[in-house]
């Protein structure tokens, strides 16, 4: 396998490839970074690149193969989004408004270098993850290899752009209302939003009042399964992405809340999903139960924008953010601290009611966007409140899940006829990381995704 192909391998080849001696971690790694040398000056994936640390870790890895010693990720290049702590570094989530430094590594990271994986870098997020793209005015926007007028999505935006140009084998990404989902769907990749607390984001406090999980974006099911049982150990998740158990699912084309229209590529993307489940075997049912409500919705505004203004007032220095984004933050500082107890308050019982359809099904197929990838600054000029509307429609089908707490995950479904990247939303009970797996597991199989590269970045 020459190097170029094994950029683009995936996490779960290229450890087995160090591991048999096939390639060494240090060739890997300097390939790697040479691919981000070259691409990423357009591409704009990574806000740190850790050059001579990550080949030392390389060469590391090669003595400890030599030696006979094994790791799960043993010399994998990895990267990590910007809101994960790194020893000696600020966590800046996506902003130039923190100075101190994080005092140890976060626990994802930890247990990444326990692992055996090289941290290659850090990668990109828009202010305070609060859009599905990622974009500021100081740090410009990052661009889908897919098509660089079009956004890579976000929050995780440099993570995904990071993984579906071969410049890492695997990233890390969050999500609190679509973050690891919507950049996933955009870029042709899987990413897997765990249930609540799977992944420790010690030492952080969710701002978002318990919204956020952290979880893999990668090119195959294997490497997002290898990185689970890294991440999240107790669970064979690597066991469950190759499984061939017969599941119940339901589809749905409702969104939570009020009626979003949806492109029609991404309506077919769903329903031929469907049709080749149930060619699989699985037992498939059209179920459009999500409530068209209001309520639930506006639950979940108010304590995004609530976690907003938490994330703002944290910060060392809030008057280096843009404008946008302290509009965002001042919305939430104006909400009424009832407003945001009562948000609160609804969660049990609408998890509950979301959690009713897993009584009789395994699995819930949906759209994860209303549309395909947005251009890169489509929404630039619009007021702060419309473009925050144009966002809630677009990831109408995603923020239930973060509410209720349940995984769920983005899986690559075609592209559009202008080459953009489709995706489908698979959601299950709040224990089935491993259910998602083994659907997502066949999926791959029947229809592979990774034979085609994105043609900006060869």
């Amino acid at each position: 396998m020459d190097l170029t192909d094994a950029c683009f391998a995936g996490a779960a080849r290229q450890a087995e490839l160090i591991r048999s001696g096939a390639l060494t971690a240090r060739d890997l790694v300097a390939e790697c970074l040479r691919r981000i040398d070259r691409h990423d000056r357009h591409l704009n994936a990574f806000r740190l690149v850790f050059t001579r640390r990550a080949l030392d870790e390389a060469d590391q890895a090669d003595a400890r193969r030599a030696r006979g010693e094994h790791a799960p990720l043993l010399g994998v290049p990895v990267a990590v989004k910007e809101d994960i702590p790194l020893a000696g570094l600020p966590t800046t989530r996506g902003t130039a408004a923190v100075d101190r430094p994080a005092p140890a590594d976060g626990e994802i990271v930890r247990r990444l270098r326990a692992a055996g994986a090289v941290v290659l870098g850090r990668t990109r997020m828009p202010e305070l993850g609060l859009w599905p793209h990622t974009e500021s005015t100081w740090a410009g926007a990052t661009r889908n290899p897919w098509s660089p007028e079009h956004s890579p999505g976000g929050s995780s935006g440099g993570s995904a752009a990071a993984v579906a140009a071969g410049l890492v084998g695997a990233a890390v990404g969050t999500d609190g209302a679509g973050s690891i989902r919507v950049p996933a769907a955009c870029t042709g990749l899987f990413g897997l939003k765990p249930r609540r607390d799977r992944v420790p984001l010690t030492p952080d406090t969710d701002t978002r009042d318990g919204l956020v999980a952290a979880g893999p974006i990668t090119r195959h099911v294997r490497d997002a399964a290898l990185l689970l049982d890294v991440l999240a150990p107790g669970t064979d998740h690597t066991a469950a992405a190759t499984a061939n158990r017969t599941l119940r699912i339901a589809v749905s084309l409702r969104p939570w809340g009020p009626a979003t229209p949806l492109h029609q590529e991404v309506r077919d993307a769903v329903l031929d999903t469907a049709g080749l489940l149930a060619d699989l075997g699985h037992d498939v049912t059209r179920l459009d139960t999500a409530p068209r409500e209001l309520a639930g919705p506006a639950a979940f505004a108010a304590r995004y924008l609530h976690g907003a203004a938490a994330a703002e007032a944290a910060l060392d220095r809030p008057d280096r953010l843009d404008r946008r984004t302290r509009a965002v933050a001042n919305l939430g500082r104006a909400l009424p601290p009832a407003a945001v107890r009562a948000a609160l308050a609804r969660q049990p019982g609408l998890t509950r009611r979301a959690n009713r359809l897993f009584t009789d099904h395994d699995l819930l197929l949906t759209p994860v966007l209303t549309r395909p990838p947005l251009r890169v600054g489509q929404w630039r000029r619009h007021p702060t409140v419309t473009a925050l509307l144009a966002a809630a429609r677009l990831t109408a089908f995603l923020p239930l899940w973060n509410v209720t707490g349940n995984p769920a995950a983005a899986v690559p479904a075609g592209h559009t006829r202008t080459g953009l990247p489709l995706a489908v939303q698979l959601v299950a009970a709040p224990d089935g990381e491993t259910t998602i797996l083994t659907a997502a597991g066949q999926l791959e199989r029947a229809r592979p995704w990774t034979d085609r590269r994105p043609p900006a970045t060869p």
